[in-house]
């Protein structure tokens, strides 16, 4: 058996191995070649994963497994190692990255079996595997960093996938320029770190920072810094626009790296470097405030959206936003609960609409849809059941998470951080149950308008082929349907009886968070009915309007007036894009073209260039003058310049003589001056 540490290297490798064999030889392959290969990669790396688990789960297990493979950057003080380490954080993190991540893969191989690039499609989700394990595995800043890089390119190779799409190719683009804005904060406060610790090794600044060694204007500077490459990672407010428009990607993609992993890593950075952001109050409030923003705007743009991708695109955004609220009140355990179980219910939504897609004939309009309860049955059950998790119905996956974020930010005025907190905790919680309520309204209206309102309102073409999907595609429905329902168990929490074991499981790696301790059962219990209460209503509120098909009625209330006004906005996304487009993009369009090309690109850069030019070219008529093949010419020449040359070297010698006669000798100097006296 090989050595723990062999067995995270290998888990590391197997994936890339699986991303050069398909990239380099996999369209010479059998398909059925290729899908093995890219779902056995994942599914061992996975197996290799739940060992490793198990060795830390043991009582005298190991706090963490750590293997350095060589050196990187030599420096005169601390080199960079590339190293792994696998705690009771990241093993949470690859478990989900290699777990979901095999489902979908074997989803693909139905979803993607007609397409031509096949094996091109499965070698770049291969890749994303590799870098999104390098990213949470990475015992270091710089081997995180080339993890985060490498998902951002994975990103952008598959969003684009359909890249004779020119939208579709647009949107990689978008999804790859936004997320580099991020990454200056996150290179700039690696280089303050380093400067002011030496190391950027996640033990090295743990030890800096429970030692004191980083004072509370570097720990916000740093903090504010990565907040800023999280938000662009995690797509939050103002970076969150890429996400959206992600969806041109093939829906697989979507519930890989826009719902259950990439989107995260922002949050699990936040979560690794703990340490650093609570030594900053401010930092924090801004991270619990920018989550309880986002949370809520993204909320109010999936109310209108009618693709039902970007349904769930906005849905990601803002169940990204409490993450996010978490993780600013320090309730790091909350926050990768809920990374955990929304990887398992948002998973299961984006599949299911790959299969209502594929059933469809590609068609993603709900108003085209209804009444496909029927047709297909194994969709809309497991689609039903994400549904009801991520809504908050009691006792599922949602509803335990995210009782524990709203918890945990109603009861932050208490917490060590109290003082920063007080005049803004409860605002931070009314304002994530309003997402709640938002969520529950908007996700009902999904189903409602996919799977009843009445019979299918597709075209008949399209209506007479629906059917459900193939097993490789319904198998992981189901089981991503069966995680949602029992995940919450694994954080049960006291006041129903349990221990909450998830969050106790983290707190060798995130601590025990800032949060408050100590029972409050009676409070806990009233906000949960509360939170319970306003989602129960939105879908009640969904299901007259939608279900019952009397949502003309609000279509009445669209057509004038306020309700006009807001619709559009909504529907239009708040007009972000366009704003984007007036303030930054055209700016920078004009200042690249006229100050950047015209003036200093054709102007002095090709002047220079076009004047060197000119100047041979000139230089050149006047030489043909003296070579024209007259050999009398030649001579006169000749003459000419041994005469300049001849009077060049007479001239000073001249000179010289002339002034030599006119000064008097020293001894005509003393003779003179004896007469004198």
């Amino acid at each position: 058996m090989p050595s723990p540490e062999q067995c995270l290297s290998l888990a590391v490798l197997l994936p890339l191995l699986g991303a050069t064999f398909n990239g380099l030889w996999g369209h010479r392959l059998p398909r059925l070649l290729v899908s093995w290969l890219a779902c056995g990669t994942v599914l061992s790396a996975f197996a290799l994963g739940l060992y490793l688990f198990g060795l830390l789960s043991a009582d005298a297990g190991p706090e963490q497994i750590r293997v350095q493979l060589f050196e990187w950057i030599p420096l005169a003080t601390h080199s960079i190692h590339v190293g792994f380490n696998a705690d009771h954080l990241s093993i949470v993190m690859m478990l989900v990255i290699t777990g979901v991540g095999f489902l979908i893969h074997l989803y693909s191989v139905g979803y993607m079996s007609h397409d031509p690039a096949f094996a091109r499609y499965f070698a770049y989700l291969n890749l994303f595997t590799f870098a999104m394990l390098i990213l949470v595995l990475g015992d270091s800043l710089p081997i995180m960093f080339v993890g985060w890089e490498g998902v951002g390119l994975c990103s952008y190779l598959l969003i684009g996938f359909w890249y004779k799409d020119i939208e579709k190719s647009k949107a990689g683009k978008k999804a790859f320029v936004v997320n580099r804005i991020g990454d200056v904060g996150f290179i700039l406060a690696m280089l303050i770190l380093f400067r002011e610790l030496g190391t950027l090794e996640f033990s090295g600044i743990k030890e800096a920072a429970l030692g004191g060694q980083i004072s509370v204007a570097v720990a916000t500077a740093v903090g504010l810094l990565l907040l800023l490459g999280a938000a662009g990672k995690s797509a939050q407010v103002p970076l969150y626009v890429w996400l959206p428009d992600a969806m041109a990607g093939p829906t697989p993609v979507s519930a890989l790296i826009h719902a259950a992993t990439m989107v995260t890593a922002g949050v699990y950075m936040s979560a690794r470097l703990h340490f650093v952001f609570t030594l900053s109050p401010v930092a924090m409030l801004t991270m619990a405030s920018i989550g309880a923003i986002t949370a809520l705007f993204a909320a109010t743009i999936g109310l209108v959206q009618n693709d039902i991708k970007k349904v769930l695109a906005y849905s990601t955004v803002s169940q990204l936003g409490f993450m996010f609220i978490a993780a600013g009140v320090g309730a790091y355990a909350a926050a990768v609960f809920h990374l955990v179980t929304h990887a398992f219910f948002k998973a299961c939504l984006f599949l299911g609409s790959g299969s209502v897609i594929h059933a469809m004939s590609d068609e993603q309009d709900m108003r085209e849809m209804g009444g496909l309860w029927r047709k297909l049955p194994i969709t809309f059950a497991t689609f039903g059941i994400a549904t009801l998790a991520i809504v908050g119905f009691p006792f599922l996956s949602g509803f335990i998470s995210k009782d524990a974020i709203l918890w945990s930010a109603f009861s932050a005025d208490a917490g060590s951080f109290s003082s920063t907190f007080a005049p803004y905790a409860k605002i931070i919680w009314g304002t994530g149950v309003a997402a709640a309520a938002l969520t529950a309204f908007y996700m009902s209206r999904l189903v409602f308008l996919t799977f009843f309102s009445g019979s299918l309102r597709a075209k008949p073409e399209v209506a007479a082929h629906v059917h459900e999907s193939p097993w490789t595609m319904t198998l992981p429905l189901i089981v991503l349907a069966l995680l949602s329902i029992i995940a919450g168990v694994a954080d049960w929490p006291h006041v129903f009886g349990g221990h909450n074991t998830f969050t106790h499981w983290l707190v060798p790696a995130v601590g025990t968070g800032t949060g408050v301790s100590g029972d409050h059962a009676r409070t806990e219990y009233i906000l949960m009915t509360v939170a319970t209460l306003v989602a129960l209503s939105s879908f009640a509120l969904a299901f007259v309007l939608y279900a019952k098909k009397i949502h003309p009625a609000l279509g009445r209330f669209t057509e004038k007036g306020f309700g006009q006004w807001l619709h559009i906005r909504l529907f239009e996304k708040w007009h972000i894009d366009e704003l984007y487009e007036i303030t930054v993009l055209k700016p920078l369009e004009w200042t690249s073209r006229l100050v950047l090309f015209e003036g200093l690109d054709k102007r002095i850069i090709d002047g220079l260039v076009n004047f060197t030019g000119w100047l041979a070219r000139h230089l050149g008529v006047l030489g043909q003058l003296f070579h024209n093949g007259n050999i009398q010419r030649y001579l006169a020449i000749f003459v000419i310049a041994a005469a300049l040359l001849l009077y060049g070297w007479l001239t000073p010698y001249q000179q010289k003589t002339e002034t030599s006669l006119l000064q008097p000798t020293s001894n005509t100097q003393m003779v003179t001056s004896k007469r004198i006296d």
